[in-house]
């Protein structure tokens, strides 16, 4: 059964970077669940677009404690909370080992470029299977390089969404088994609350409210932070994300994808004129909180058409012309996207 804790011990609750604060059984035969996270949504603010964190004007948790073996007890409570964190939301494998006051003791990731730019983006199958394949390792290294066993661990930390289904999987089914093997809580991470609340593990001194802006592939999420768990969106992408924008740009522009679009399009744009398409500023008008980045991706797109520049050539083999055009459409994205 899901097992939920209300009243959190000062070691667990100084992990602010891990929310909902949702501990599972490690069970293999446990569906994930999240129905006793409630979500709570206030009329002042306009409703947002895809997911349940997008959705979610107000985000707030409730849990509750249930009984623990004294072994379980002891670890909760003790000052040497060490908790290892499992990721696969997306297309990179990753794990940490971090102690209950902030200290990062290990991290180890494992990329996908390769994969990247060869399907021109993530694909959801292929990178699942990619994550099944180095998976164990990635989380062997990271207790390895924390000096570290199993047997050491306080929780098992493990991302539960937003992400892509395929992939999330694989971390959870992993961190079930670690902490099946190990008699260890499971806690179930929303991964863009942890993005949010992160900032607190590098500065403890950080104090509530602060806002947070969130930026991803799919994602474009400001957030005020009111306290431990409680989180108000502010404004969200109503349809495409910064990262999908970048990414798409860069594959348009026949960019090296094993960097992923954002550092190849910046790369570019160091070479070319930001003055010499004058795209439009998404949102200009608008007087919220909110981004669009679906209609300035259609401008890009159509100056790209216009200057007959082919994706399929690589920018490494385009001629100086070609290569100066592509570089003052990345100039002039890119300053466009500093303008909103």
């Amino acid at each position: 059964m899901v097992r939920l804790f209300h009243t959190l011990s000062p070691a667990i609750s100084r992990l602010n970077f891990i929310y909902p604060r949702i501990f599972l059984t490690a069970s293999p035969s446990i569906k994930l669940q999240r129905n006793h996270v409630h979500n709570k949504l206030k009329p002042k603010i306009s409703p947002s677009s895809s997911s349940n964190f997008q959705r979610t004007r107000a985000y707030s948790t409730t849990t509750r404690v249930s009984s623990l073996t004294k072994r379980e007890s002891w670890k909760l409570d003790d000052d040497g909370l060490v908790v290892l964190g499992i990721e696969t939301s997306c297309d990179d494998t990753a794990a940490a080992v971090v102690r209950g006051n902030g200290e990062i003791l290990s991290q180890v990731i494992s990329s996908q470029a390769e994969l990247l730019a060869q399907y021109g983006g993530v694909a959801p199958k292929q990178a699942e299977e990619a994550h099944s394949r180095v998976i164990d390792k990635v989380v062997q290294d990271a207790l390895d390089r924390a000096n570290l066993t199993e047997k050491d661990l306080s929780a098992v930390a493990v991302t539960i969404g937003p992400g892509l289904g395929l992939c999330l999987r694989v971390g959870v089914q992993k961190a079930r088994r670690v902490a099946g093997a190990f008699n260890l809580p499971i806690v179930g991470v929303h991964h863009m609350e942890a993005h949010a609340l992160v900032a607190r593990l590098v500065e403890q001194e950080l104090s509530f409210p602060f806002m947070a802006l969130l930026i991803s592939g799919g994602h474009n999420i400001i957030v005020l932070a009111h306290e431990l768990g409680q989180c108000t969106q502010l404004g969200t992408t109503v349809d495409d994300a910064i990262g999908e924008a970048f990414d798409k740009t860069a594959k348009w522009l026949g960019l090296d994808l094993r960097r992923s679009g954002g550092p190849a399009v910046e790369e570019l744009a160091l070479e070319g004129d930001s003055k010499s398409v004058m795209f439009n500023v998404p949102m200009k008008n608008h007087k919220d909180c909110n981004f669009s980045y679906a209609g300035l991706k259609t401008q890009v797109r159509l100056a790209i058409e216009a200057r007959e520049i082919d994706a399929k050539c690589p920018v490494s083999s385009a001629t100086k012309e070609d290569r100066r055009n592509r570089a003052d459409i990345a100039a002039s994205f890119q300053v466009d996207n500093q303008s909103q």
